[in-house]
C-alpha cells in the first residue's frame, strides 16, 4: 500500500496541470498512468493533428509552451511538450498504473489498481480524459460489412488508404480533418457522411484566432453567442449548400451547451469546393457490401473510417459513488466536490470554446487552491 495526500489519476495534460500547481503550492501529489509514458491520448491521435487553440493561451501552469512549437503546436510537439513538462516540475509519475476503481475509506480515499496495487490519499483527482473509450459503430448489419472498418482512433495517416475509396462517417474536427488527410494522401475517392451540418469556424481570421473569440463571448447569454456567431459564418464561411453540406439550423453556442464544439476549417471548406471531399447523407445500415445512407441511396466504399466519438468511461472507476449523472460526466467539476464524496475532484471532462488547454490550466489552479487551503 503507498500514501500520499494527493492522488491524480491520470497523466495527460489535466493530470499533470494539476500535479504541477500542487506542487508550487508544497502539497505533494502522485500521478498514476496506466500507460508507459505520459501524455498517452496524444501519442495515439492521427499524425497530422494540430492544437485547434494557440500556444500563448494553451500552456499549461508553470512552463509554456516553447515558441520553436510554433503558433499552431502539432500533435508531436504537445508529447514534446507534455515529457518536458513532467520533468520541468519533477511530477512523481508512476506509470503501468491502471487504476480500476475509486472508493471512501476512514475519512479518505483508495485508488485500487488491476495488477492489485493499493494507493491511499486523503484527496483524489479523476483526469482520465476527455477522449477516453471509444465508441464502436453500432449502425444495423455492419457486420455484414466486408470492406475495412476503422474508428478514427485507429486511424494515423493517409499511407494504407492510398488509391482506396473511404467513406467517412461523423462531420466533428476529427472526421473533417481526417477527410481532408485522406485526399491529401491519395485516396481515390472521399466521401463525408454528415447527420448533423456543423458550424464551421476559420481557425483564424486577420490574425485573430477563433479561440480569442470564444474566450470573449463564453459568459454572454447563449442566444447572444448565436446571433453574433450566425452574423460571422455569413461573412467569414461560403454557402456550401450547393455540394450538399448546408448551413446548420441551430444556434453555434446552443450546439456547444450541447457538447458539440465548431469545427475548425484546417482545409475542409476548400476540399469541398474542389470535390475532392463529398458530403453524403448520415449511414443508416450496412446491406452487406453497401452503406444504405439517410436518404435512400447506397453507396459501396472499400473503407469506413468511423468518427463516431468517445465515452468519458468514468463507470467502473467512480459509477457507484453518487458522483456521475445520466450521460456519465461528473456532476461537480473543478475547484467544487460533489456533497457525498468531499476530496474527490474531476477535471478536463468538458469541451470549452474557449480552448480546452486554457480551461485545464485555470481548472488545475483553482482544484490545487482548494486542496491547499482543505
Amino acid at each position: 500500500m503507498s500514501t500520499s495526500p494527493v492522488l491524480v489519476i491520470g497523466a495527460g495534460p489535466a493530470g499533470l496541470a494539476v500535479a504541477a500547481s500542487l506542487g508550487r503550492r508544497g502539497v505533494p501529489a502522485v500521478v498514476l498512468e496506466r500507460s508507459d509514458a505520459v501524455g498517452a491520448s496524444w501519442r495515439q491521435h492521427y499524425e497530422r493533428l494540430h492544437l485547434h487553440t494557440t500556444r500563448r493561451w494553451s500552456g499549461l501552469p508553470g512552463f509554456p509552451i516553447p515558441r520553436r512549437f510554433g503558433r499552431w503546436v502539432a500533435r508531436a510537439d504537445v508529447v514534446n511538450y507534455l515529457e518536458m513538462y513532467a520533468v520541468h516540475h519533477r511530477l512523481d509519475v508512476r506509470t503501468g498504473v491502471h487504476v480500476k476503481r475509486v472508493a471512501r475509506a476512514d475519512g479518505g480515499w483508495v485508488v485500487e489498481a488491476e495488477s492489485g496495487e493499493v494507493f491511499t490519499g486523503s484527496t483524489v483527482v479523476v483526469a482520465t480524459g476527455y477522449n477516453h473509450t471509444p465508441v464502436p459503430p453500432a449502425w444495423p448489419g455492419v457486420e455484414t460489412f466486408a470492406g475495412e472498418l476503422v474508428h478514427a482512433s485507429a486511424y494515423r495517416n493517409a499511407k494504407p488508404y492510398r488509391g482506396k475509396d473511404v467513406l467517412v462517417v461523423g462531420a466533428g474536427n476529427t472526421g473533417s480533418e481526417i477527410a481532408v488527410d485522406l485526399t491529401e494522401g491519395g485516396a481515390s475517392r472521399v466521401r463525408l457522411a454528415i447527420r448533423t451540418p456543423p458550424h464551421i469556424v476559420r481557425r483564424s481570421n486577420l490574425g485573430w484566432p477563433a479561440q480569442g473569440t470564444g474566450i470573449v463571448v463564453r459568459h454572454l447569454p447563449v442566444r447572444v453567442v448565436d446571433r453574433i456567431a450566425a452574423g460571422v459564418a455569413r461573412v467569414e464561411v461560403p454557402d456550401l449548400s450547393p455540394y450538399g453540406l448546408p448551413r446548420p439550423t441551430t444556434g453555434l453556442y446552443s450546439r456547444v451547451m450541447e457538447g458539440s464544439v465548431p469545427l475548425q476549417d484546417v482545409g475542409l471548406i476548400a476540399a469541398v469546393q474542389a470535390g475532392r471531399v463529398e458530403p453524403v447523407a448520415a449511414v443508416e445500415s450496412f446491406d452487406d457490401g453497401a452503406v444504405v445512407l439517410a436518404d435512400g441511396s447506397t453507396i459501396t466504399p472499400e473503407v469506413v473510417v468511423a468518427a463516431t466519438g468517445y465515452r468519458r468511461g468514468l463507470e467502473a472507476l467512480v459509477g457507484d459513488l453518487g458522483v456521475l449523472d445520466e450521460r456519465g460526466l461528473p456532476r461537480t467539476h473543478g475547484p467544487r466536490t460533489f456533497h457525498s464524496a468531499p476530496g474527490l475532484y474531476f477535471t478536463g471532462y468538458t469541451n470549452p470554446i474557449s480552448g480546452m488547454f486554457r480551461e485545464l490550466r485555470i481548472d488545475a489552479d483553482r482544484i490545487a487552491r482548494a486542496i491547499s487551503r482543505g
